[in-house]
This record gives structure tokens, sequence and C-alpha cells, in this order.
């Protein structure tokens, strides 16, 4: 991420915070928070993590956020999705586990999850604003809401008294404009960002150049990684992944987002300079992870 950029950036939001941090998230900020795993971890010392995504023709988003949060550390997945994707999920995902949604619908029984992500390529019909609300209302764990689980709920507002605690959303603008109305400028979404995150208790992650996450305290910060390369289609169904990952692992809201937005747009930088911005996908940062996450076990990032 340029610096002049990340700096300018900062700046702006000197203008419209007055109690909350401004906090930059680089190398500094993100090591302390990846710890080195326990010798004698099993996979139940990861967290268990449930992806409700994906729908007849958008199969691939729910591979590409299940990639990610299996490359990100979680113990176990299971992902709630059409039965028609059963098949494509299984062989691209073999580490996952499925469930379908009409399965779940009739028998949300959630104890088992440390986390639940929703959204990549769910569509907005009505089948799924009734699965979304029905696991808003029984989850007891923190929740990862992004793309059509964030369109469905600005459809149906009062969605937002059922986030449960300790939660975050990702949406790009076009999604947060929906969620809180239009409005004048960057610094003013941002602002009604934070209004809406204090009044929820939600950690809203404004993707953008750079991305800003904005917490219920009004504490704000700002990502240094990430480059226009990741301006594809599914890289946020990537992040969705991330963070769900680092949520079922026990990583409190305002740390899975910001530490997994950093994890996100530093995989991309490290996929641009593999295959450049241009010819770079989704996938790819996805399949670079595992290329970042070394970097912090040998203790070698910059």
């Amino acid at each position: 991420m340029d610096k002049v950029l990340v700096q300018e950036c900062i700046e702006e939001l000197r203008k419209i915070t007055a109690s909350g941090s401004i906090i930059t998230v680089d190398s500094d900020y993100v090591r302390p928070l990846v710890k080195v795993r326990n010798p004698k971890a099993h996979k139940g010392s990861f967290g268990h993590a449930l992806l409700y995504a994906g729908s007849l023709g958008m199969a691939g988003a729910a591979v590409l956020s299940a990639r990610a949060c299996l490359r990100s550390g979680v113990g176990l997945l299971t992902v709630c999705t059409p039965s028609v994707n059963n098949d494509i999920l299984q062989i691209s995902v073999p580490e996952a586990m499925t469930v379908s949604d009409d399965d779940m619908y009739a028998n949300p029984v959630l104890d088992r999850y440390n986390a639940i992500g929703a959204g990549p390529g769910l569509g907005q019909g009505a089948a799924q604003a009734a699965l979304l609300g029905r696991l808003m209302r029984a989850a007891s764990c923190p929740m990862v809401l992004d793309a059509d689980a964030l369109n469905i709920i600005s459809q149906d507002s009062s969605l937002l008294e059922a986030v449960p605690a300790g939660s975050v959303m990702t949406p790009h603008p076009g999604e947060l404009r929906r969620l809180v109305g239009d409005t004048r400028s960057w610094t003013d979404m941002i602002s009604h960002a934070m209004v809406m995150a204090s009044k929820y208790g939600v950690t809203i992650v404004v993707k953008g150049a750079p991305t800003v996450t904005v917490t219920p305290t009004g504490d704000l910060f700002v990502n240094t990684t990430g480059n226009p390369g990741m301006a594809t289609g599914g890289s946020g169904d990537v992040l969705t992944g991330i963070t769900l990952a680092l949520l079922a692992q026990g990583f409190d809201q305002n740390q899975a987002a910001s530490t997994a937005v950093y994890i996100h747009g530093l995989s991309g930088d490290t996929a641009a300079a593999r295959l450049s911005m241009t010819a770079m996908t989704s996938a790819d940062i996805a399949a670079s992870l595992p290329q970042v996450w070394l970097q912090f076990e040998k203790n070698t990032l910059l």
C-alpha cells in the first residue's frame, strides 16, 4: 500500500474522530497477535467454523472463502451450502465438511461452532434471508457478515438487532451505503460506520484503499498492505474466510478484523509480486496465504 495514501487517510480520519484512537496496522502491530502453536495442540484447539455460502452458479465464492479459512489455521470447517454445490465443495475443498442449507434450516444446531461466516455467493432470495435470520438469532458465537448477508440485512434492518456479540461486518462501499444510506464523502461514510459500530457493538471493515476497520469503541485501524490487483471478483470472499478462521481461533472481533485485513493485503502483495497485479486472481490471494503465515512462523516478517 502506498505510504502517502495511508498517511493522507490518517489525516482525514483525524478530522472526524475525537475520542477514538487511530492505529496503523503494520507488521509491528500484527506480529504479537499471531501466536506460536502449542506442541500439544489438536484440531479442537483451533476452533470449528461454520460458513454459510454459495448458491446455484456461485459455488466458487464458497470455495474461495473455505480455502482461505482453512489456510488461516482453523481446526475444523463446515460449509452450509445448497446441495447442488455439495460435489463442487467436496472436490475443491476436501478438508471441509458440508451440510445442506435445507438441513440447517430444519435443525440449526450451532453450539458446536466457535464462529459463523455468512454471505459469499449467498444470493438474496427469501430462503437465504430466512436461514440467515435463524442463524443470527440462534448463534451464541461471533459472526462474519459479508456480501449478500449484508444486502439481506439492508433490506430488513430488524436483523441488525440480532447480530451476535463480537461480530464483524466486511462491506465494500456500495454495501455500506445500502446499510447506512447515501453518504457525501469517504469520511462521511466512515462516520456513519462509526455510528453503526457503536450502536450495534459490531466491528465494521470498510474495504478500500486503504481499508479502515471501525470498532464499537470508536477506534480506527488503518491497514498498510494490499494493491490494486486485489480489485477482482472473489477477493472479499477470501477476506471473509481469513476473518472467520481468526474468530474461530479466539481472536476478539477487533483483532480478528484488523489482522485478517493485513494478512489478506499481504497475501495480495505476495501474489502480485509473483504474478503481476494485472494477472492475479482472488484464488491467487488465497494460494499465497501459506507464504505469509510462514513468515510469521519463521519470524521473518519485515
